[in-house]
């Protein structure tokens, strides 16, 4: 059934629409399967099931209903684009504060309209959300600042945090990893748990929470500097998350400023991170995206980009998420992904469709993790254009010759450097970690920076 007479309106203007401010905007690249009619009257079903419609007339429609129709105002089918507008009035509100959920955002503009069968594939690649919509979510409590202020240093410009994943990441038992992370807290800043981390049977939480805890006043006392650890608490159940994030907060005691919490937010869901959010607003909100590539990825067809991913993300109060390494790590990405970094720390950023306002909403933090070491970092900061982002390296830590102490120097000093503007390798002949890294690392060393060798006197 062709519904592109209610549920298209390609007459609409979309400086109009924005400007009206009641609608939410979304941008997909929609195929239409082969036989089941032309683009317009794909999208218009599309629209239909992502709204007020289904494939049929129903006899319970009125005319207050077709007021809140998901309309499409935008195609290009030569480019497979599609743009549909959301009335703000679509999406469901909680009944104890009236504020908005991100669960009922992807009901909508990602449920069932990508498996119907006259779609081959559909991918939101953008989204806008008006003012009047936008206000109505949490937004993060916590940011980059927040860790800048426990690290004692200036809270506009701080610069890197110099992190890691303890390697490995499943397979430690409570006191090798505490000393895991002694170690690397003697040069380093910031320790995560790994995602699968949690309360497995050979690492039980309380016993390793309470020696981490531990580790991290030693470190401070013999470094006098403070330390930062992200601690694990996704789970299924909200009552567990609670009880995990209770423990782990009497367990560090005095220091408990200095632990964020981390969520699984794409495997656990919206629910997961607004648990962390709302009960634990004085805790830095650590979002992993575990598992997001398998919708994200430039290679799948269906669900949405990275981009959006992490644009949610910031919508539902994350204060950092992992955004990739944008191509200078191992995962998949490239430098033009940057534009993830500006919408989530910028107040007006522009993506691949529409430019964002976030109406003062605090920011969210880049953590980038995947393959880097000190050696890739210089790059790094060249294509974002600052280094005000939480770093963790795993084996660009621990695969350090001499050890994870002297892998957290190496990365910090890369970090200094390039503030520095000067060539890491010059810097390197008087920073001894990092000229270690160097010969640790030497496929980069030999890609990133030939002639090393000679410059530091090393033997090939």
């Amino acid at each position: 059934m062709d519904q592109s007479n209610r549920y298209a309106r390609l007459d609409l203007d979309e400086k109009s629409l924005i400007a009206g401010g009641r609608h939410v905007l979304c941008a997909y690249i929609m195929k239409p399967k082969e036989g089941f009619g032309d683009y317009l009257s794909v999208a218009a079903h599309f629209a239909a099931e992502s709204s007020t419609g289904t494939n049929v007339e129903v006899c319970t429609t009125d005319d207050f209903t077709k007021g809140v129709d998901a309309l499409v105002y935008e195609i290009d089918p030569d480019k497979e684009l599609m743009k549909i507008a959301y009335p703000i009035e679509l999406f469901d509100r909680n009944i104890i504060d009236g504020r908005a959920m991100l669960a009922s955002f992807l009901t909508l503009t990602i449920g069932n309209n990508q498996g119907m069968g006259d779609v081959e594939y559909a991918k939101m690649h953008d989204f806008y959300v008006p003012p009047a919509y936008l206000r109505l979510f949490d937004g993060p409590s916590m940011n980059i600042q927040d860790m800048w202020r426990v690290l004692d240093r200036d809270v506009t410009n701080g610069g890197m945090v110099v992190g890691t994943i303890i390697k490995p990441k499943l397979g430690l038992r409570p006191q090798p990893f505490a000393d895991a992370c002694y170690e690397f807290w003697l040069g380093g800043d910031f320790i995560k748990n790994d995602e699968p981390q949690g309360n497995q049977v050979f690492a039980p939480l309380k016993d390793t929470i309470t020696l981490v805890a531990d580790a991290m006043k030693r470190a401070q006392d013999e470094t006098g500097q403070a330390k930062l650890f992200s601690a694990n608490i996704t789970a299924d159940d909200p009552a567990e998350m609670i009880a995990r994030g209770e423990f782990i907060l009497e367990a560090f005691g005095p220091d408990a400023d200095h632990v964020a919490f981390l969520v699984d937010g794409y495997v656990a869901g919206p629910t997961a991170v607004t648990v962390a959010r709302r009960n634990f607003p004085g805790q830095f909100l650590h979002y992993h995206r575990a598992g997001h590539g398998a919708v994200t990825s430039p290679q799948s067809k269906r669900g949405y980009t990275a981009f959006v991913h992490c644009k949610m993300s910031r919508l539902s109060g994350a204060s950092g998420i992992h955004t990739g390494t944008m191509g200078f790590g191992k995962m998949e990405g490239d430098a033009a992904d940057k534009a993830i970094a500006f919408m989530l720390e910028q107040d007006e950023a522009q993506g691949p469709f529409y430019k964002q306002g976030w109406q003062g909403m605090k920011p969210t933090t880049p953590i980038i993790s995947g393959g880097m070491n000190a050696l890739r970092l210089p790059g790094f900061f060249d294509n974002l254009g600052h280094s005000n982002i939480i770093q963790t390296s795993g084996g660009g830590a621990f695969g350090h010759v001499d050890g994870g102490t002297a892998g957290a120097k190496s990365l910090g000093q890369a970090h200094d450097a390039w503030k520095a503007g000067v060539n890491l390798v010059d810097y390197a002949k008087d920073h001894k970690e990092l000229a270690r890294a160097f010969e640790s690392f030497q496929n980069d060393a030999d890609k990133l920076y030939p002639g090393w060798r000679e410059k530091l006197g090393v033997a090939a």
